[in-house]
């Protein structure tokens, strides 16, 4: 299991909103357009499969962030809940 973040800017609406719905059922949003997701690598690759199609690479920006164990530890929090990862899930 890995720890993702994953944002994005999408200047359509109904594209948008099909992403957020999306990204809803893999991960927490922590900010309008940006998700934590812990997700193995089938369950990424799937993510990745179902949001090629729901945007326009020549409009639409995504961008997945990996974040290791070590950088992990040193995320800093300000405001809002604590970043919590999946339960029984490792980081690498």
């Amino acid at each position: 299991m890995r720890f993702y973040v994953i944002t994005y800017d999408i200047p359509c609406d109904r594209r948008r909103k099909k992403v957020s719905d999306l990204l809803e059922g893999y991960g927490e949003r922590v900010q309008y357009s940006v998700f934590e997701c812990v997700l193995n690598k089938a369950k990424y690759e799937k993510l990745r499969q179902r949001l090629r199609k729901r945007i326009k690479e020549d409009e639409d920006k995504v961008r997945f962030y990996p974040v290791s164990e070590h950088t992990f530890q040193q995320v800093e929090v300000w405001g809002g809940p604590p970043i919590t990862k999946a339960a029984g899930s490792t980081i690498v």
